[in-house]
């Protein structure tokens, strides 16, 4: 027996399954802390539960869609959902005309499409039907409790900036004891009469019911009107409890399903299924990690690409295994078929695996969101299964032979 062989095989297996323990329950070092993978990956909207909507914007000869109008519409969105208090949501530009908005862990989705995609106009209208001054002119805006006659009421309190301040307190001079209508996307929300003369670039907006419904308000009015008409062409919306539900299912299935292909493995190439099993289980590991450190999201589709890496990863494994029983049937000793086998597959293996990243490319340019998830992780996997298959199931393999431990062929099934 090759002791030193003997304790590296015993120290690589000791880590593995130190990594696989890590994973599952995490590990805290004095300051320095590892998550465990099921609160350091980042999970997709279908995995967690959230709102998911892509917003066409709609323009015309007259009034054409900019690059400069959906960068403003960007920003204007992002300050919306901000406003929702909601953590890791993502605006992004689509293609020349749409944007993609992510919103995870979000509880009253029917609210959150109505924040993100309402154009949010204000207008102060006279009694003569002229616009006074805009939602440009507000410089901040508050949900408050105001008290009145009747008890405290939830209103909106507006700061007018020096622009407006003037439009404001002419036009109240101008319409003393006469209504003005403050409008919202059309629609008149309130149409106080004027008491005064307002000079103080002040406003307040009554008619919410709830402090809730003002907060809605005065974030819309803060974030200011979008400069383009948007409307939604896609809308997905997944409740928590069937998203955690979709990430149960898609893990016990994906235990289930590894677990068939190391028993499977095991029968089939006895020691060398064996081999294969710690490879795949070195290949799971590594690929989360590049995940986790390319800062990655994981969705259903994700766990789709991941999956068919894992079957590639293991016909990697079964040509080589393959190659190595055919060079045993030769006559040839455990190492010298090793080798042999291993430079065989290696062509095959790169033809297949670069063919399958070929694909991976071609469907991340020109996929959607949840294509360019499927992407993302069959690419990382093929890569990573490509690095275990040549380098760790090898290197693992000359190990166990150089023990000279288990010499007898028929445990490498041939």
């Amino acid at each position: 027996m090759n002791l030193k062989k003997f304790i590296i095989l015993i120290i690589i297996i000791a880590i593995i399954a130190f990594g696989v323990y890590t994973a599952i329950n995490g590990l805290r070092l004095g300051n320095y802390q590892i998550l465990p993978l099921k609160e350091g990956i980042n999970l997709g909207l279908d995995l967690r539960g959230g709102v998911y909507v892509v917003l066409e914007a709609k323009g015309s000869k007259e009034d054409p869609i900019t690059d400069e109008k959906m960068s403003r519409a960007i920003a204007t969105i992002r300050q919306r959902v901000d406003g929702l208090g909601v953590s890791e949501a993502t605006v992004t530009k689509q293609g020349q005309n749409r944007i993609r908005v992510s919103i995870p862990d979000i509880q009253d989705q029917d609210k959150a499409l109505d924040m993100i995609g309402k154009t949010a106009q204000l207008e102060f209208i006279g009694p003569d039907k002229n616009v006074i001054l805009t939602g440009e002119q507000v410089e901040d805006s508050q949900a408050v409790y105001q008290q009145t006659q009747t008890g405290e009421q939830p209103v909106v309190t507006l700061k007018f900036n020096k622009k407006g301040t003037a439009a404001f307190a002419k036009a109240t001079k101008e319409f003393i004891n006469q209504p003005i209508s403050i409008v919202l996307d059309g629609e008149v929300i309130s149409a106080p009469i004027v008491q005064s003369t307002i000079t103080n670039g002040e406003a307040v907006i009554t008619g919410q019911s709830t402090l809730e419904e003002a907060s809605d308000l005065s974030t819309l009015i803060r974030a200011g009107a979008l400069p383009v008409s948007l409307e939604p062409v896609e809308v997905r919306t997944v409740g928590p409890i069937l998203g955690q539900d979709a990430l149960s299912q898609s893990i016990k299935a994906a235990i289930i399903g590894v677990s068939l292909v190391f028993v499977f493995m095991i029968l089939r190439y006895r020691l060398l299924g064996i081999v294969a099993s710690l490879a795949l289980v070195v290949y799971i590991l590594l690929f989360f990690l590049v995940l986790v450190s390319i800062d990655s999201t994981l969705t259903l589709p994700g766990i789709a690409g991941l999956i068919l890496s894992i079957g590639m990863a293991v016909d990697a494994n079964i040509i080589i295994f393959e190659r190595v029983k055919e060079e045993l049937k030769l006559g040839k000793t455990l190492r010298s078929a090793l080798d042999s086998g291993f430079s065989r597959a290696l062509t095959s293996i790169l033809d297949s695996n670069i063919t399958t990243i070929i694909a991976g490319i071609v469907l991340f340019f020109f996929g959607s969101g949840s294509i360019k998830g499927f992407a993302v992780t069959l690419m990382i996997g093929i890569i990573v299964s490509m690095i275990t298959a040549v380098l760790v199931t090898r290197y693992l393999l000359r190990l166990v032979v150089g023990t000279n431990l288990f010499t007898n062929i028929k445990l490498y099934g041939a």
